[in-house]
Parts: C-alpha cells; sequence; structure tokens
C-alpha cells in the first residue's frame, strides 16, 4: 500500500528524484539529500508504514528485511569494521519527520552521545 503525498513513498514510485543505492521487493535504500556524515542512507519499507508505532506483530519479516539491508549496505560503503549508527525515530518527540517508517545508516566517522 502507497500513500500519493508520503515523500518516500513518492521515491519509491519513482515520482521524486533520489539516489538509489539498494532495492529489493521489500526495501528501497538511498542516500539522504541532507547527510550528517560521510555515508548516510536511508532504509525504508516500499510498502507504507508511518512508523515503528504502526508497526504489527505480523511485520517481523519486513524488521528484519529492513536490518539486513542496513548491515549489507554498512559492509558494502566500508563502515561495518570501524562502526555506525543506525537510528530509527519514532514519532514527533523522538525526532521523526517523514510519517513513512526509516533507518538511517550513518558511518564513516566518530559519532557521539548524546547525538542531541
Amino acid at each position: 500500500m502507497s500513500d500519493p503525498i508520503c515523500l518516500f513513498c513518492r521515491i519509491i514510485r519513482r515520482e521524486l528524484p533520489a539516489t538509489v543505492v539498494y532495492e529489493d521487493d521489500e526495501v528501497l535504500a538511498f542516500q539522504d539529500i541532507a547527510p550528517k556524515a560521510p555515508v548516510h542512507l536511508l532504509i525504508v519499507p516500499k510498502r507504507h508504514v508511518e512508523g515503528l508505532q504502526a508497526l504489527e506483530d505480523g511485520d517481523a519479516g519486513l524488521i528484519g528485511s529492513l536490518f539486513a539491508c542496513l548491515t549489507r549496505l554498512a559492509r558494502e560503503r566500508g563502515v561495518a569494521r570501524s562502526g555506525y549508527r543506525a537510528v530509527v525515530n519514532a514519532g514527533a518527540d523522538g525526532g521523526q519527520s517523514v510519517l513513512h517508517l526509516h533507518l538511517h545508516l550513518l558511518g564513516g566517522r566518530p559519532m557521539d552521545w548524546p547525538p542531541g
């Protein structure tokens, strides 16, 4: 299912440009347009899921696919050994700015904690 106005759904449908780095039947990954690290990718489900809070028991396979994609891309981008940050923002107070579930893969530099 797709949302007609969702930014990430529009990228998935190729209505908006993005630098796609991975795609399969369930997942699309692309470069963040305002990167916060030398490697900053977004990994999104192709099916519109508003966020972590919208996941259901039957979504375990989708969650696995998202994280499998993230770890694969970390290896391919050369940050798996040195370390990287995987981030999921959930809801307004969690910093989620696009209401479509997405994972951030950030790497290529030391990450500070707390992030802010």
